[in-house]
């Protein structure tokens, strides 16, 4: 999609529907001043696992998409464009898609005041390529030329969909260059919740593990602005909490409402319950350093041994499914024939007892504030237990988690409880490449499993995708057909979304493409 063939005054009139469509705002009025100095509230369980957002790769997604842009932002399924356009207003790709040029906004400025420029884009792109936590998304990324300060151009190696990569939720955000410099000569820069944005909202306050309030950007270059200055959220790991906080009015809005009450909120008329899909898959990773599960029929008789049935149904609450590896339904490129475990005591039995297993104990950890996995992680304990394997399960902030698993692999977890999404929509790209391909220092790979053949069927699955998604996803198969006969994840279930909204404020529409993120600047009160 090219807008330079719009005139200046539709051009703006287009971004402005777009933009609308993005936040699901019901109407284009702008809000009055009155509503603009109004405060939102809200809870939250999403952590902060840092505030870079090269580092970014994990829940403070849900803050980040108020205070960064893109290029470009991808629209939810229903919109009539794929695309609206972010710092980037035209775009476009050479016939062989390798070279992809894209024209800068003019006006947009960080919150520092300097000018978004092609400069900021190079230095943001290439920085979160060569250190970003979703820096996996650049692969193809050979140059970036600046023709002019408004002009950027991406020399791939290979084609590729550069228009999703630059909507990604991680690693496509452009940066400040002063925040840039910043947090290269001092890496805890971010760490009091400094930002280096142009969103529509700036980092006002931070407090580790309990708030975060986000102001306005008042020069940002949106028409239509914000009707809240000041967005509130206490980050609120427990779910019953949550949802007290918000029937009480403590705060206008929890994201977090236990999925075990929602059914009371399908009867309460200040509320409504949404229903979407969504690209969160439950995967739990075996530790394949540790003896015996380095071994993959022990992790063939533990996969076994799970009832996949009771945790899609404890876990889920009636809105899951059981997963079919790594990549959740409906989210390329997921595979209907890949097969899945199923519950088999006595083969589980037969394969430990050939794997010479006895009296095997495990350490399981899984994320506290994650109120479906505190539900379900008791029904794996019990279903080791049920072959002869005692669980030792630990319940612990996610980030806190994460943190321990990457520190000492070889002593850490058994057995890591992740909720897991595709940083854009493709989930041969993020979720078998992120989760299971090895590398010397693996990222977001806790099982540290390596192995030679899966990792050239995904690098060249990823090499072929831009050019022949039907052979990419023949090589992506073979894959997760591999996957299954390993078993270095216990493959759980694909998770729907279910939001909890007050039927007094237009809340944004959820968007698969941004799936824990918020975006407050569509946020107002119902007329």
């Amino acid at each position: 999609m090219a807008l330079s063939t719009f005139s200046p005054s539709s051009r703006n009139r287009f971004v402005a529907v777009a933009t609308a469509l993005l936040l699901g705002a019901a109407s284009l009025s702008i809000p009055s001043s009155a509503q603009a100095a109004t405060l939102f509230k809200v809870a939250t369980s999403a952590a902060v696992t840092t505030w870079d957002p090269i580092q970014s790769f994990s829940t403070e997604a849900f803050y980040m998409t108020n205070i960064y842009e893109p290029l470009l932002w991808k629209n939810p399924d229903a919109a009539a464009d794929d695309y609206s356009p972010a710092l980037a207003t035209s775009w476009n790709s050479s016939k062989d898609g390798k070279t992809w040029t894209f024209k800068l906004r003019a006006g947009a400025t960080f919150h520092d005041g300097t000018p978004v420029n092609a400069a900021a884009v190079k230095a943001s792109i290439e920085s979160s390529k060569a250190v970003g936590g979703a820096g996996f998304i650049w692969d193809p990324l050979k140059t970036i030329d600046t023709p002019s300060a408004d002009t950027v151009v991406f020399n791939l190696s290979y084609p590729a969909p550069l228009d999703l990569i630059a909507s990604s939720t991680y690693g496509a955000y452009i940066i400040s260059p002063a925040a840039l410099a910043a947090v290269a000569k001092d890496a805890k820069y971010y760490d009091s919740g400094k930002d280096g944005g142009s969103g529509p909202y700036t980092i006002s306050s931070y407090k580790a593990g309990s708030s975060v309030v986000l102001t306005a950007y008042a020069k940002h270059w949106a028409d239509v602005k914000p009707a809240y200055s000041t967005i509130d959220i206490s980050i609120t790991p427990d779910g019953i909490t949550a949802q007290q906080m918000m029937t009480s009015g403590q705060v206008d809005w929890a994201t977090n409402i236990p999925l075990t009450s929602v059914k009371s909120f399908r009867t309460n008329n200040k509320y409504k319950v949404a229903v979407y899909k969504s690209p969160f898959n439950y995967v739990g990773y075996f530790n394949t350093l540790r003896a015996p599960l380095n071994n993959p029929v022990v992790r063939q008789a533990l996969s076994y041994a799970i009832n996949y049935r009771d945790i899609v149904k404890v876990g889920g609450q009636g809105y899951a499914t059981q997963a079919r590896g790594p990549v959740p339904a409906g989210i390329y490129p997921f595979d209907k024939n890949i097969p899945q475990y199923s519950r088999q005591l006595a083969k589980a039995k037969s394969l430990l007892a050939s794997a010479g297993v006895k009296n095997l104990k495990l350490k399981i950890t899984y994320a506290s504030e994650n109120s479906a996995e505190a539900r379900f992680v008791p029904l794996i304990k019990d279903a080791f237990e049920s072959i002869g394997v005692s669980a030792d399960v630990q319940g612990i902030l996610f980030n806190q988690q994460w943190a321990a698993a990457k520190k000492d692999p070889a002593n850490a977890q058994d057995l890591f409880i992740v909720k897991y999404w595709p940083t854009y929509s493709d989930a041969g790209v993020d979720n078998l490449w992120s989760l299971f391909h090895s590398s010397t220092k693996p990222f977001f790979n806790l099982s540290y499993w390596k192995n030679a053949t899966y990792d050239k069927l995904i690098d060249d699955a990823i090499t072929l995708s831009g050019s022949d998604k039907a052979g990419a996803q023949k090589l992506y198969s073979q894959a997760m057909n591999i996957l299954f006969t390993e078993a270095p994840g216990l493959y759980l279930y694909d998770e729907s979304q279910v939001s909890v909204l007050p039927k007094k404020f237009i809340i944004p529409s959820y968007n698969i493409n941004y799936p824990f993120s918020a975006f407050f600047a569509g946020v107002k009160l119902a007329s």
